[in-house]
């Protein structure tokens, strides 16, 4: 397909339809009520100062447009205080000077056309483009007005007085105005904070336009996108998808001797404990073992060890001999269907580092460990790694 039919696909036509707003009708009382109370008191305040001095014009129209922008969208690069004051004044003063050179060109729609593209040059250097701005030169320029004073008032003081407003209504209301629009460096931040960085710059250069939301805003939605996404693919992960199936296991009667061997053949830190019917009935780790041995100190660390899991070969003894003497028998665990997220917590702040899985009848077919969550947390957080 060509690049002119592309255009006329059905992709392209929608780009005619309205656009959904995607705010509650509660933010859309705010735009208005804010909206309403900004050109209020701005036309107030400017209508009693042409009380006071006869024949001054008190309202500039593109005020109006520049009301959409402070109270509708304050976010937005363009609705900043500088960008209002700014590009309206600017403008101004460029459809001021359009009309004193209109006469040098001969012909209007030229020096109209010439003064809007001016303005929003001027506009791009100074950073400060504002949309009404463009409104404000042609306004000038079509209205003939060649009195410098008319940038400062009406339309710088106008455009102060609609900002003031907007700073008071906006931050009363929870929307922060004027809003930051550099994102603060993080030296110290994560390296994945530092990469997203990285990543956000060089796709904003590539895409090379402008863009009505600034930078740490389009970082921050990133960020909650991906966190979204996240919640909900772990939300998806039960237990069974992740607990290890191939279980070593002892029972109460295993030797401490066994036990001991088992855990440093397989390389693992916990073996459950089950009865003849393949419940739980505790379990025994590393940490049981070091507790058994009174190995609280370091000294004659090896030989307590050794004293501990050697069996004592008669039928009396004054210490352990089988696991069910020294097993963890408070046990928590998990079914098969309950959702991993649920047992974060576990892992996370109770010193769990172990979760034996339970299925039908109570009957143990896995287990979960810190490093099967960690595991699935990174597949979610990156599915490439």
């Amino acid at each position: 397909m060509t690049q002119r039919a592309a255009f006329f696909t059905r992709a392209w036509w929608r780009g005619f339809r309205p656009a959904r707003t995607r705010i509650n009708s509660r933010e859309r009382l705010r735009i208005v009520i804010g909206s309403l109370l900004g050109i209020f008191v701005t036309a107030l305040l400017c209508h009693l100062a042409d009380r006071m001095v006869p024949g001054l014009p008190w309202l500039v129209a593109p005020l109006g447009a520049s009301a959409v922008l402070v109270y509708a969208v304050p976010a937005s690069p363009m609705a900043q205080p500088w960008n209002v004051v700014g590009g309206n004044t600017l403008s101004a003063l460029v459809g001021i000077a359009g009309v004193h050179g209109a006469h040098l060109l001969g012909s209007p729609e030229l020096a109209a056309a010439l003064g809007v593209a001016t303005a929003i040059a001027l506009m791009l250097a100074l950073r400060c483009l504002h949309p009404p701005g463009g409104a404000t030169a042609l306004m000038v320029m079509l209205g003939g007005v060649s009195d410098p004073m008319y940038a400062f008032f009406p339309v710088m003081v106008n455009s102060a007085l609609l900002v003031a407003v907007g700073i008071a209504y906006n931050n009363a209301t929870r929307r922060p105005y004027p809003h930051t629009q550099l994102a603060a460096p993080s030296p110290a931040g994560s390296a994945a904070d530092r990469q997203l960085d990285a990543d956000l710059d060089a796709v904003l250069a590539r895409y090379n336009q402008v863009l009505d939301v600034s930078r740490d805003d389009l970082k921050t939605l990133l960020a909650e996108t991906r966190l979204r996404a996240y919640d909900r693919k772990l939300a998806e992960v039960r237990c069974a998808d992740i607990m290890s199936r191939d279980l070593v296991t002892v029972e109460f009667g295993t030797s401490l001797e066994e036990a001991w061997a088992l855990l440093r053949e397989r390389r693992i830190k916990a073996l459950p404990v089950v009865d003849r019917y393949f419940r739980i009935a505790g379990i025994i780790t590393h940490a049981d073992f070091m507790r058994a041995a009174e190995l609280d100190v370091y000294t004659g660390f090896d030989e307590k060890l050794r004293k501990l899991v050697r069996s004592t070969r008669s039928v009396y003894s004054e210490k352990p001999e089988v696991v069910g003497q020294i097993m963890t028998r408070n046990v928590r665990v998990a079914s098969m269907q309950r959702r991993l997220v649920d047992l974060v917590p576990l892992f996370g702040s109770t010193g769990h580092h172990h979760i034996p899985i339970i299925g039908e009848g109570e009957r143990l077919v896995g287990i979960i460990t810190q490093s099967d969550l960690v595991a699935t947390l990174g597949k979610a957080v990156d599915p490439a790694s």
